[in-house]
């Protein structure tokens, strides 16, 4: 009885921990500077991540580039690790 339950129980984490491999978001490259960031992405947007408000900014609106807690990235990484636009407007 005790040998079935052990074996349920691992066969349950191997299963668990498959199932979040597949799920992790994509790592964010957070960058200092925008200049940094549009050149590792020259293709797309750069935005400015608030990291404690989980939200991105686009150039032009009130928050872009202010605060302690945000670095520069590229749009699609940030929509893609789960962020999303702030719904304040353009200056």
């Amino acid at each position: 009885m005790r040998s079935n339950f052990y074996g349920y129980s691992a066969a349950l984490v191997v299963l668990i921990s498959c199932a979040a491999n597949g799920a992790m978001a994509q790592s964010l490259t957070p960058f200092r500077y925008e200049s940094q960031a549009q050149r590792n992405c020259p293709g797309d947007t750069i935005v400015w991540l608030d990291f404690r408000k989980e939200r991105y900014y686009l150039k032009g609106q009130r928050r872009y580039a202010l605060g302690n807690t945000g670095s520069f990235v590229c749009r699609n990484e940030a929509r893609d690790s789960g962020y999303r636009r702030s719904p304040l407007g353009l200056r």
